[in-house]
């Protein structure tokens, strides 16, 4: 059964895209201009570290012999297909989830582009309380954990049409 891609959908797929353009021009940014791994500190608890990461979400599985590389692709391009179906079929009649769906499709879209061009996700972004540090994060995983956040929400905190009505 095709999928028809309406006009709505396109709105969406235009801001996924709007997200990779702005990761991917952060991370041209910080790479030019940062040294590897030298804290350039905006705050007490807040700075940009340029990292190379070979692994998936905190770094997992970085220390592997390189499968992994193509693995977290594949997985990427098999969300994003399933993502860009999932639009498809929710932009006319849900918003929210959509817009949550677009932020997440181009947060792997931006990771999925260094994974494949690099061999590693350029990640930069670094918060920390004291010496308790949260792994360094880029752009595209924003994206991506806003739009999880707004999913998880928007499925938990909707009102369901009553059909006992």
């Amino acid at each position: 059964m095709p999928v028809t891609i309406s006009r709505q959908a396109w709105i969406w797929y235009f801001i996924a895209a709007a997200v990779v353009l702005l990761d991917q021009a952060s991370k041209v940014c910080v790479t030019a201009y940062l040294a590897y791994g030298e804290p350039v500190v905006f705050t007490s608890f807040f700075n940009f570290t340029l990292l190379h990461n070979k692994g998936a979400a905190f770094s997992f599985l970085a220390a592997q012999g390189g499968w992994q590389r193509w693995f977290f692709a594949a997985l990427a391009i098999v969300i994003s297909v399933a993502l860009v179906v999932w639009i498809a079929r929710t932009a006319v009649v849900n918003k929210v989830e959509s817009f949550a769906l677009a932020l997440i499709l181009g947060g792997a879209l931006g990771n999925l582009y260094d994974r494949i061009h690099l061999g590693y996700v350029v990640d930069f972004i670094v918060v920390h309380y004291q010496e308790l540090f949260w792994p360094a994060f880029n752009v595209a995983d924003s994206a991506i954990t806003l739009g999880a956040f707004i999913l998880v929400a928007q499925m938990l905190f909707r009102k369901e049409k009553n059909i006992h009505a």
